[in-house]
Order: C-alpha cells, then structure tokens, then sequence
C-alpha cells in the first residue's frame, strides 16, 4: 500500500457518527488528514463513503435506522447533503476538491452506464479531485442495491485498476474468533481461501449494512481482479496507507478477468432462473458453450431480452448467470427444441443461442 499509485479507500457508517446518529466532525477531519497527506504526496485517492443513512437519522429526528425502503431513502436523501458539505469543508483545509459520485448496481450492471462511471472516474482523478463515492440510496431499490458499500468499493477499485484497497471500520482486523474474547488472534494474512477455514464471521454492526462477512466478500472480489486489499480500524487508516504490518491483507490471486464478467457475477442479480439438464450443465460450466434452447427444462421470473438470469443445475443451484437473448414470455415455446428446428419453424432469427458463452460467467 506503502507504493501504489491509485488507492481506493472505504469508510464505514460506525466510523463516522455518532452514537446518534450525526456526523462526527473529528472522526472525519482525523481521515482526511490522513487521505489528504496521501493525495499531496501525489497519489490518487478514491474514497467510498458510507454513512448517508446515518448522518440523516439526527436531522429527521429518528433514533435508530430505519427499517422501511422509503424512510432510508429519506433519510439517505437528508443525510447525504450532511456528509459531502462535511467532506468537501475538511479537505478545503488542504486546497483539494471533492467531486460527489452516486452509484446503484444498475450503473454497473449496464455497459454504458458502467462505462461512463469509470470516464467521470478516471477525468475526476486527472484533474486532481477526490472522488467521494457511495450508493445511491435515494433511488436504489432492494432489486438494484450493492447491499453494502463494501462490495462497491471492491467493484470501483476494479472499474478504476486501483493499486490497492483499504477498508476501514470499527475492528482492527480480521480475527480467528470473537475478538472481544481471549484467546482470538489477528489473522494477518488471507493468500486463500484455505486460510479462512474455521473463521466465524461477525455480523452486521450497529448503524451499517455491512459485516465482517461482506468485507471478506469484498475483499475476494478485488483480490480476483489483481487488487490487494487491507483490512484494519479508520483509527489505523495512516499506517495501512503507508503499508505497515497493520489488520489484514489480503493478497491478490488470479489474472484480471474482464470488466464485463466481473460486473455479471459481482454487480448483478439474476432477475430470473433457467434450469438446464445435466447435458446443458457439462455444456455451459465445463465446456464453456453457449446455453442453447434445448437443455432448458424450466424457465422462472419476469425479465427482458439483456437481463442477467441464473443458470441453475438439476439441484436447483445456480451454477452460473448470464445475460439472456429472449423476454421470459418467448422462452417457453422454445425449450427442448434445436436452433435448427426453431429457425425452420419460427424464423431464422431463432437460430441463435438462448445466451451467449461470451455473456456468461460462471458462479
């Protein structure tokens, strides 16, 4: 971390606020010393900030967060106002500029979308901002969200080829065990998933949506595209930046796959289900083929032609996803019958796989 050039940095809610709910202006100032010296020194620095939410409970009047879809959006809606006018009034202090970005994971899942994001990134980056990111919660739907601000900043860092990716919360590290027990130890290094065996995971904390769980999620998805990650408390923000033996690192694994798989596993739900046989299964997960009409047993879901749905095995266990060539409603006319039969019968634009090997990736 000590080295890298272009870093995405990720704060939770809990080291933000206050107890109840309101921004806490010292924790803030205290992170953006350290992102500031940081910048200064001449690195680019994205930052993922939680916290919307939780800076609009204290101004709504609310005590704890809300449960309902539409009173998040509000509160989101009031708190994030809060949180920008705070960041872009600390690193004033510096002479640096913020830029505010809002994303939901339909800006990823879509290409064009995704593809704007990452210019209005990277031409936010050359002009020497910082980039304030977060999800955009007035408008995400429970159909269209990350889910937690961990697994965005894992997909920024992918969508801006970042050097590396620090995560800060409330725990220092990732531990063996409950660490507020004796006898947990810090693990200080993740190479593998052989290295998590028997690791219980925490929860979700007290004003966030992420947990320990999301966070190792996280830290999968950035360290398959070739991004080391570390995981450690906002108090130890400076010595992560500056590479020392802090928290938990996470090593990078694997070649940097395409954009456009990792958005398809990442940033998507699959808005319906195919179940193939188990022909259709070998085709797909060990040939790699495209997905024709005739290893289809059951089509599930409302979803358009471009949707991502779940290919699932005999089991019923998706085992893959892509994005389908068909609306829901033609799908079952098809099932069971060759590309050949299909143009003969139908049209020759029939003649054509159900998905695409190019626009599948495996689960």
């Amino acid at each position: 971390m000590g080295a890298a050039a272009r870093l995405v940095v990720k704060v939770g809610s809990s080291s933000l606020t206050t107890p109840s709910g309101t921004i806490d202006v010292d924790r803030v100032d205290a992170l953006v010393d350290v992102l500031a010296a940081r910048r200064l020194a001449g690195a680019q620095i994205v930052l993922v900030s939680s916290g919307a939410i939780a800076a609009g409970l204290g101004p709504l009047g609310l005590r704890a967060r809300p449960k309902d879809l539409a009173t998040q959006q509000a509160a989101a809606s009031v708190g994030q106002g809060v949180l920008i006018a705070r960041y872009t009034s600390s690193f004033a202090r510096y002479g640096l500029r913020v830029g505010q970005v809002l994303l939901t994971a339909d800006d990823m899942m879509r290409r064009s979308h995704h593809r704007n994001a990452q210019r209005t990134l990277a031409r936010l980056l050359e002009l020497g901002i910082v980039p304030v990111v977060n999800e955009n919660d007035t408008v995400a739907t429970d159909e269209i969200r990350f889910g937690d601000n961990d697994r965005l900043a894992a997909l920024v860092a992918h969508l801006i080829h970042a050097d590396g990716m620090v995560l800060l919360s409330d725990v220092d590290a990732l531990y063996d065990g409950d660490p507020r027990k004796d006898g947990a130890a810090r693990i200080a290094e993740v190479r593998g998933p052989e290295d998590l065996e028997g690791v219980e995971l925490g929860t979700s904390g007290r004003v966030g949506t992420g947990g320990m769980i999301t966070k190792v999620e996280a830290a999968r998805i950035a360290t398959g595209a070739g991004v080391p990650v570390v995981l450690t408390a906002a108090a130890h923000a400076a010595q992560a930046l500056a590479g020392a033996d802090i928290g938990t690192c996470f090593h990078p694994g694997g070649r940097h796959p395409g954009t456009r798989l990792l958005w398809l596993a990442h940033a998507t739900t699959g808005r319906g289900r195919l179940h193939l046989d188990a022909g259709a299964v070998e085709a797909v997960v060990g040939r790699r083929m495209s997905l024709l009409p005739a290893g289809v047993v059951k089509v599930e879901g409302d979803f358009a032609a471009g949707d991502p749905v779940d290919l699932c095995a005999p089991t019923g266990v998706a085992v893959a996803r892509g994005l389908v060539n068909y609306d829901a409603g033609e799908i079952p006319d098809l099932l069971g019958r060759s590309t050949r039969e299909l143009a003969s019968a139908l049209g020759p634009e029939y003649e054509r796989e159900l998905i695409h090997r190019d626009d599948i990736v495996i689960l």
